[in-house]
């Protein structure tokens, strides 16, 4: 979820102290007990090929459980058995209770398909300004021209609006806090991501990182029995003490589970397992894979599986999303000719894979045990 590189304000996050009936932060310990129980992780981030985003996919008007299902069972045939799945605060604002039975209805159709998904709360990509009911159609040749942000910035900039933010966290966590179905909690996507193809979002850092510091809270204080965690994306030194930025501490700092994005080449994304590893907790790499810019399957998840890394690649099935396009498609829509390789996606709408060597490596790589790297072919 790219199209991002601004800002580098650095004020002082804002950290209330977490209410009492909070629980603790995860000891090492305790993530590395829940780490072990784990088979070897690796999915996608989903949304079904006819949402163009995350309220599209759970509205009730334009709710497909057949099209999920049909999809999951895809991912069930490569060996896949978890997805990172976006919520959205507006969904809750809705209707609870409606959006309370789409997700436990998606949780039978996922535990149907030996899937167990990774919840996203919140999202700093993309438009900043979201709206419920019909969303506009996708705009011809341009990567994830429909994704919204959640909050939106008008929510973000009235802090009388935070109170019901911290419902919507407790809502949903709370409803499921027990549930096995669920890997986990990630609160917050690209927190510091700035969006910055999109105008108006001046100030936008340090209340995001604000909020996040409450989020982090009202999330512990919904007891979950399943980690909580926000992804660092950016920077070049994620170790301890290192040259990380305010929101960087902080997510790292919080996390139960460590888990991070990386769009890079081998050799790099490497290099960021191991200042992670200095954490010792376990990690979880939420978003990568992007043939053009030089993250492959066949590059990555045998690093991943050496290093026992969950891996969720960006992508599943080509759809509204049209994230098969690059990330520069935003400055030069392909409208005339397709990218001469596809940018993200595993299969074709049609459910055929788009590289059939990709989606064989996939299914050999998650049948070995923990720690076995089968050959590449």
């Amino acid at each position: 979820m790219r199209m991002r590189l601004l800002t580098g304000i650095a004020l002082v996050a804002i950290m209330p102290c977490a209410p009492a009936e909070a629980r603790a932060r995860w000891s090492e310990a305790q993530a590395k007990s829940w780490y072990d129980r784990q088979p070897w992780l690796v999915g996608a981030n989903y949304t079904p090929a006819s949402a163009i985003n995350q309220l599209e996919m759970w509205q009730a008007e334009t709710w497909d459980p057949k099209r999920i299902d049909y999809e999951l069972g895809l991912a069930q045939g490569i060996g896949m058995n978890t997805m990172r799945v976006f919520l959205h605060d507006q969904l809750w604002a809705q209707d609870p209770e409606g959006f309370k039975r789409r997700i436990d209805e998606f949780l039978t159709i996922a535990q149907r398909h030996g899937i167990r998904p990774l919840f996203v709360l919140f999202d700093s990509c993309w438009d900043p300004d979201p709206k419920l009911g019909p969303q506009h159609p996708p705009i011809p040749g341009v990567h994830n021209s429909g994704w919204v942000q959640g909050p939106g910035m008008a929510g973000l900039r009235d802090r009388a609006n935070w109170p019901k933010y911290r419902g919507y966290v407790q809502g949903v966590i709370g409803a499921f806090k027990d549930d096995p179905r669920i890997l986990g909690w990630d609160l917050w996507n690209e927190p510091d991501n700035g969006a910055d193809q999109y105008k108006g979002q001046e100030g936008k850092e340090p209340l995001v990182r604000a909020m996040l510091a409450q989020v982090f809270d009202w999330a512990r204080a919904a007891e979950p029995s399943q980690p909580l965690t926000s992804g660092v994306w950016q920077g070049d030194d994620w170790t301890p003490g290192g040259r990380n930025s305010a929101m960087d501490r902080l997510q790292l700092s919080q996390s139960d589970v460590i888990t991070f994005h990386d769009y890079s080449w081998p050799e790099t994304f490497e290099r960021r397992v191991k200042q992670l590893q200095l954490y010792k907790r376990p990690i979880l790499c939420t978003e990568y894979m992007a043939r053009g810019n030089g993250s492959t399957f066949d590059g990555s998840l045998p690093i991943a599986k050496r290093y026992n890394i969950a891996m969720m690649n960006w992508g599943f099935v080509d759809g509204k999303t049209q994230t098969r396009l690059p990330w520069d498609s935003w400055k030069k829509p392909y409208v005339l000719e397709e990218p001469t390789i596809w940018f993200h996606e595993v299969f074709r709408a049609d459910g055929q894979p788009y590289r059939q060597a990709e989606t064989d490596l996939i299914r050999r790589m998650s049948a070995a045990p923990k720690g076995v790297v089968p050959a590449v072919r």
